[in-house]
């Protein structure tokens, strides 16, 4: 299936066409992976198409970059407008947004520090990333073969692509094994993530999730749940999980900006509570949709609208 994009991609400062968005194959980031990027969803609303928790996006890019010694011309309020104003020229509803920042043409060697530093912001239509039918009824997983990287190995509280390599060998072994997804366990055996999502474990009206020591990405999606969870009146726990936590929880549920809040039914064959997306799982799902979908208050600040005039991105 083609990608649903749009024509417009933002590039160093400047709007060009989706098809000039071209990098040399001899670009650093193709032979070393050094490229970090934020997934950021736009919803439609009442009041016109708005970003979900720009400004934490917008953050955690600047800090992966920082990590890998990336310093980037523009701000991460220069980035936040940047990515605004790539939804009103294209005209868009609802979408996907996709920052990617790169090592490019330059040096070819394992040293990127002088090779140049390209940003672009896309933008494409992305739809539910485990299908309609994971929202409603759950999913299937498995514990993967394939653990995540061990401290001092590879930072996981970058976004990088290099870390993706990881996440696509879970992907792969669940889905050849009849599996939605796969849930990696981290370098000393407790849970941590699916592939591209954060975890929840819902036991005794208490929410669980791996804390970030273990090897965990700082989801921004993960952190919105844990907010909405306390304004419920739920204990929020982040804590080292054991790998068989997940077979006699209540309910558990991925997190994550494509995934959103998505349940899981079993977990290597066990079925999880009743087989069914569980009350809390159901109640965190519907308050954060409505939040995001401008049906509820935003009492936290997480949307920015996208319908003012159109400016020029400045340095």
């Amino acid at each position: 299936m083609a990608l649903a994009h749009y024509e417009k991609v933002w590039h160093n400062g400047n709007f060009i066409p989706w098809s000039d968005a071209n990098i040399h194959v001899a670009s650093h980031v193709v032979s070393y992976a050094s490229c970090l990027f934020e997934g950021i969803r736009c919803y439609e609303t009442p009041q016109g198409p708005a970003i979900f928790r720009l400004k934490d996006h917008a953050d955690r890019l600047v800090n992966s970059c920082k990590i890998y010694r990336m310093e980037l011309d523009y701000t991460r309020a220069q980035l936040g407008q940047a990515m605004m104003e790539l939804v009103r020229v294209n005209g868009i509803k609802a979408c996907y947004i996709r920052p990617i920042v790169f090592r490019g043409l330059g040096e070819v060697g394992v040293n990127p520090l002088k090779n140049p530093i390209e940003i672009y912001l896309l933008a494409w239509q992305w739809g539910k990333y485990l299908g309609e039918e994971a929202l409603k009824h759950g999913v299937d997983v498995c514990v993967s073969s394939w653990q995540r990287i061990a401290p001092n190995t590879l930072p996981a509280l970058a976004k990088s692509a290099a870390n993706y390599m990881n996440s696509q060998l879970i992907k792969m072994e669940a889905l050849t094994n009849g599996y939605a997804e796969g849930i990696a366990l981290d370098a000393t055996g407790h849970v941590s993530e699916g592939s591209g999502e954060n975890i929840f474990l819902v036991r005794d009206n208490k929410l669980c999730t791996p804390e970030l020591a273990s090897s965990v990405l700082p989801g921004i999606t993960r952190d919105s749940v844990m907010t909405l969870a306390r304004e419920m009146g739920l204990i929020v726990v982040e804590e080292a999980l054991a790998r068989e936590s997940l077979y006699i929880a209540d309910e558990i549920f991925f997190t994550g900006t494509a995934a959103e809040i998505t349940p899981i039914r079993s977990v290597d064959r066990i079925v999880v509570g009743k087989g069914e997306p569980g009350p809390v799982t159901r109640k965190l799902q519907d308050r954060f949709m409505s939040i995001v979908q401008g049906r509820a208050e935003d009492k936290y600040g997480w949307l920015s609208h996208c319908n003012q005039p159109v400016g020029a991105a400045s340095r």
